[in-house]
This record gives C-alpha cells, structure tokens and sequence, in this order.
C-alpha cells in the first residue's frame, strides 16, 4: 500500500454543541463536510483522549457527512475527567443518542485504539445502523493486551517503562494500572497531577515507531493528560465493563458489514496479535499490516491505509 496518499486539507466545523446525556454528563460534538453526504462517526481513542481537528481530515469532505465526538469525561464534554456514570455501555449508547439527535439512518463507524473497541461494540449493539467499519490500531480489551503494555513494555521500551514506574514502589510495580488508578484518585492534587503526566506521556512515547515530538507533547498537555490517565485507568482497572474476550465471541453478528483493519506491525501499546485474531475471526475483512509502523494515526504508512480506506468505502457504501 503506497504512502503518497496524503490528508485531506484543514477543514472547520459547520456545526458544534454539546449533547446532554444524563443528569451529570454533556458530550461536545462537531460535524464537518458536506452536510448531505455519507455519514462518519469519528470515534477517538483512549479512553479518554478527546478529538483533535486533525480526525477531520481523513475524509472527503465533498463526499463524507464528518461527525466527531468527545466521550464522557474526555475533551470539551463537561465535566472533565469525570468517572461517574461513565462505562463501556454508557459511551455507546451516547453514540446512539447522538445518531438519533441528528436522524442518521445509517452511519460509517471509524475508530483507532480505543475508537476500534467501541466501534467493534457499537456495531455488535446496533448492527441494523452500521454501513461499515475502519479500524485502527486494534484493541479488544482484554488482560493479556493490558499486560503486555503496562507490565511487558519493559522488555520493549525499558527506559520508558522506568520512567513510568520511577515513583511506584517495588509491590506497585507488579501491578501498574491498579497503581496508577489509586494514585489518581489520590485526594492530593500534586500525587494526582504527577501520575497522570507519567502515565499519558509513557503512552505518548510509545505511540510511534520513531520518536515523535508532537505526539509526546500532546499527550503531556495539562487536560489531556489528567482526562486520558483518569479514565484510561479507572476502564482498565473495571476490564472495560466487558464480559471476558466478548467482541470476538460475539463477532459473528457483524461479519455481514464491510470492514477495514489497519494495523502498524510494530505497535507496542495494542500488539499486532489482536489485528491478526480479529481478522483470523473476520475472514471477510480487509486486513491491512503497515509494516513500516507503530500505533498512532500520525505515522505517514497509518495516515495513507485510512485515507485509502474511506475512499474505497465511497465505492461500497453507494
């Protein structure tokens, strides 16, 4: 697959606003394009991580009705960070309500890491709204993925890792993400704050297989990185609120739909082996291995797969 495909250009919302979904939550969404075109759920990683304007550019504006939106606690949703009320179930059936609020009868499903997993539950909940899906940096929520990162990522990235780890203690360091999760709901604002710029930029050093600045530094950023690691931790130390290896078990029910995989073969944060089981249980998707690649959505091989694989959708969505 060539890398020549490049972004489309910046574009501006031509809608914006927050969506009340419960008594405590409001989730900020925007839309982008072409107002009567094809529509696409951009769904972010994390979870935690919010929406950036550089989601909007992976599709044809002229062709791709682009809607965008912030999870619970994540970006500009209110309140920030915020843990209550906040599940695996709760973001997906936000995501239905936001489908309703703008009658979608059918939408395109585009997540990365995260945005992967609940793209993948979104489509198992509500088959009957999907077109099809593109997925990114594969993530099925399960231990041995969770494990392999925040325990193993020593055998990979050490100097990472020992950062990560520089204020836990020996006991704590057998168990990361419990860890971090107490650290974060730590009552003192400075053990809060240290946690969560170790943990999201242990995460931003490893998103790319060659360093990367710009990622790093958005990723140390005062609001992402205290929403990311809040949310992140309190999903991770709960399994996700999912029933053990549940998306594939349940995977039958949307093999019917068109589907894109893209994974970077040297991922470190979702390992490689979750693509390659997804599609082993998928065998009608397209499985896409950049091979020159790590995790993020930044790295040209990554940028040029999914740019490539919402142009074929014009042809299959029609």
């Amino acid at each position: 697959m060539s890398h020549q495909t490049t972004l489309y250009p910046e574009i501006e919302p031509f809608d914006s606003g927050h969506l009340p979904v419960d008594e405590r939550h409001q989730i900020y969404w925007e839309q982008c394009g072409n107002p009567d075109g094809v529509p696409v759920l951009f769904i972010h990683g994390g979870p935690g991580g919010g929406i950036s304007p550089h989601g909007r550019r992976f599709f044809d504006p002229k062709v791709y009705r682009i809607i965008l939106v912030d999870q619970r606690g994540a970006g500009k949703s209110i309140p920030l960070g915020e843990l209550e009320s906040n599940t695996t179930q709760h973001l997906i059936e936000d995501f239905e309500l936001l489908r309703q609020k703008f009658d979608i009868e059918k939408w395109i499903l585009f997540g990365g890491s995260w945005g992967s997993t609940l793209s993948l539950l979104y489509a198992q909940a509500h088959p009957e709204c999907c077109l099809g899906l593109v997925l990114r940096g594969i993530f099925l929520c399960r231990p041995d993925e969770l494990r392999s990162f925040y325990q193993n990522g020593r055998y990979f990235k050490p100097a990472e890792w020992a950062a990560l780890t520089a204020r836990l203690s020996e006991e704590e360091k057998s168990d990361v993400i419990n860890a971090y999760h107490k650290r974060l709901l730590d009552p003192d604002e400075s053990i809060r704050k240290a946690a969560a710029y170790d943990w999201s930029v242990y995460e931003g050093t490893c998103a790319t297989l060659l360093p990367n600045a710009d990622v790093v530094a958005e990723f140390a950023g005062g609001d992402f990185s205290y929403a990311i690691a809040r949310i992140e931790t309190h999903y991770f130390a709960n399994n996700c609120f999912l029933e053990e290896n549940q998306i594939l078990r349940y995977i039958d029910q949307i093999r019917h739909l068109p589907c894109e995989i893209v994974h970077g073969a040297y991922d470190i944060v979702c390992p490689p082996t979750s693509a390659y089981e997804l599609a082993q249980a998928w065998p009608e998707a397209t499985y896409h291995v950049i091979s020159d690649a790590g995790h993020s959505s930044s790295e040209p091989g990554i940028q040029a797969a999914l740019v490539q694989a919402m142009e074929k959708m014009k042809t299959i969505v029609k």
